[in-house]
């Protein structure tokens, strides 16, 4: 902000009412006004960089694993001092909010304090988080709507899950669009059990060739035993993609704390 990248001159002044320090975490939900259930904890990686540097970004990869990105006694906590007071806060203000609910958490040894909610998926957190879903998606948003969330269960694997987001180059400032995105049939075939979810692509008339066509361009989702075993799909599927100028974080899910 401080360089004039965001916000013009309201960036020149910055008020900090306060500072909170901590692995962040989102923890996301389904609710029907009434009754709600929990999705896995994911953690996003915002920057650019490795190693955490550079501008921000919509989201370079996300992960999930029991115990890992959240552990029971302080979702536990964020459950009972956060999310149902805050469901009770919606009920009380007269909302029939149903959908998804995306509260932002930090871990600070103070306990989890709220950054931000959001009344969406998060991107790439829903891809992480929906790979270890078992069940019927839509059985689910059916309930949600017709308030009937409470009379099912919503199961979820036991594994841990990784999404890598393949960047354009440029991204995130001024992307460079329009490049020829080869191995997308090898990495499907190669590795059957991962993901490739299409963000910033499009197929060119001709041919029927893909094309990036947005900053972020594809996330690269897999599951696994554990948190490495999952990255190391992921990563063994990138090997097979690639375009000019493909640029992705090789430690996701490997920073200190996650």
């Amino acid at each position: 902000m401080e360089q004039g990248r965001v916000g013009g001159e309201a960036a020149r002044r910055v008020v900090i009412e306060e500072g909170l320090a901590g692995p962040e975490v989102s923890l996301l939900l389904w609710t029907d006004g009434q009754d709600y259930r929990l999705m896995p904890a994911a953690r996003d990686h915002k920057r650019i960089g490795e190693g955490d540097i550079g501008p921000n970004t919509g989201g370079m990869g996300a992960i999930t694993a029991p115990s890992v990105v959240l552990d029971e006694e302080t979702q536990a906590r964020a459950v009972r001092e956060i999310v149902e007071p805050t469901l009770a806060g919606i009920r009380a203000d007269q909302l029939d909010f149903r959908g998804v609910l995306f509260i932002g958490l930090m871990l600070t040894e103070a306990g989890p304090k709220v950054l931000e909610y959001n009344v969406r998926f998060g991107d790439p957190e829903a891809q992480a988080i929906l790979v270890r879903l078992r069940g019927d998606l839509a059985e689910i948003f059916e309930a949600v709507a017709h308030g009937r969330l409470g009379q099912m269960e919503v199961e979820w694997s036991d594994e841990a899950s990784a999404c890598v987001v393949l960047a354009a180059p440029g991204y995130p400032e001024q992307s460079e669009l329009g490049s020829l995105i080869t191995g997308l049939d090898e990495a499907a075939a190669t590795m059957p059990d991962v993901k490739l979810f299409h963000a910033g692509t499009t197929r060119r008339a001709a041919d029927g060739a893909w094309l990036t066509a947005g900053g972020r361009v594809l996330g690269v989702t897999a599951t696994g035993h554990t948190l490495d075993a999952a990255l190391r799909n992921c990563y063994e599927s990138i090997h097979h993609l690639n375009w000019e100028g493909m640029q992705y974080r090789r430690d996701i899910g490997k920073l200190s704390g996650q």
